[in-house]
């Protein structure tokens, strides 16, 4: 799924570079009749590595970029001279990027730091040259190793934004305003369904120069996991996070049965998104009078027994300092 330059899933063809071949090379100078064997090594075959990069956002750099393919090794010389290895290449990822094999599915691995390098695809080995294969009863051998082939495979790179907290909400909930007041991320807000069309990540300032990341997704809507609106594409990426703020308009006819909505999707679509913090936040609470938020609590502490849920308005930035307060002591319990 992309929008603009935002691209979190490609799918590339690699190819690592096959090895030289060893040297039947017989050694030849003046005065000497028989030098004998003296062939060397082939070189190894280049190597395709994956490095994470703190700078990058998208996958966006390797969307047009769909064959890596590595250099061979050069084959070995005389005088035991090693061909030389093949040209490495070298592919630089966003932080959170899952390498998956695309003919068997299965997760190979997953970079997470700044700088780890992992190899994706391992260059072929030089084979030997006629030096290794000397002997007593074989002084002169005319024969040395083909180089291995390298390795080729077409691999998925999934791309799942690292954050702490991740927004969850039906389309126009108020989840893109509500990360414009808490950081300075400023998303696309208007007053129309999936206005969010990509992930938005924001930094939230907390006391003593302390911070977390919170994560908004494209709205989530019944039977999103199933590929309805646009929130199955981008549930990966809350997949990482450690806690969940479900956001709930206070003019919901049902908040209860709104929230259930979006738990059962996260659900089917993983189950273990049930192991994480949640928190209910009920947003737009400036337009409701003491009266009635008395009313709507007794409600909620009925219905919302075992999940903490707290009334925000982002618009009027009531309630903001109290949710940073609970965001923190959650992701550091």
């Amino acid at each position: 799924m992309t929008e603009g330059n935002f691209v979190d899933y490609v799918k590339i063809y690699v190819s690592s570079g096959k090895g030289g071949k060893g040297s039947t090379h017989l050694h030849r100078e003046k005065f000497i009749e028989k030098g004998g064997p003296d062939g060397g090594d082939g070189g190894r075959g280049g190597h395709v590595y994956l490095v994470g990069n703190k700078g990058l956002w998208t996958l966006f750099h390797l969307k047009f970029a769909r064959h890596v393919k590595a250099g061979h090794g050069g084959d070995g010389g005389s005088d035991r001279s090693t061909g030389a290895d093949g040209e490495d290449k070298i592919i630089e990822v966003p932080l959170g990027t899952v390498v998956k094999d695309k003919e068997t599915g299965e997760t190979l691995f997953e970079i997470t730091e700044d700088g780890e390098k992992r190899i994706l695809a391992k260059g072929g080995k030089g084979g030997l040259g006629n030096w290794h294969f000397r002997s007593s009863t074989n002084q002169t051998p005319r024969y040395a190793q083909p180089g291995l082939l390298g390795i080729e495979m077409d691999v998925i790179l999934e791309l799942k934004v690292l954050a702490d907290v991740g927004l969850v909400g039906f389309p126009n909930a108020g989840k893109s305003t509500l990360l414009s007041v808490l950081t300075s991320a400023k998303p696309k807000i208007a007053d129309y369904p999936f206005t969010t069309l990509k992930p938005n990540l924001g930094i939230v300032a907390y006391r003593d120069f302390q911070s977390f990341v919170i994560a908004d997704i494209p709205g989530i809507i019944e039977g999103a996991a199933e590929g309805k609106g646009l929130g199955h594409y981008f549930l990966r990426h809350i997949e990482r996070n450690s806690t969940l703020l479900f956001l709930v308009p206070v003019d919901t006819p049902d908040i209860k049965a709104e929230y259930d909505i979006l738990v059962n999707e996260l659900t089917k679509y993983n189950p273990e998104m049930l192991d994480k913090e949640r928190l209910v936040v009920i947003s737009k609470c400036d337009m409701l009078d003491d009266e009635l938020k008395a009313e709507l609590k007794a409600e909620l502490d009925v219905s919302f027994k075992d999940v903490p849920y707290m009334f925000i308005s982002s618009v009027a930035q009531q309630g903001l300092t109290d949710l940073k307060d609970k965001l923190w002591k959650m992701l550091n319990e």
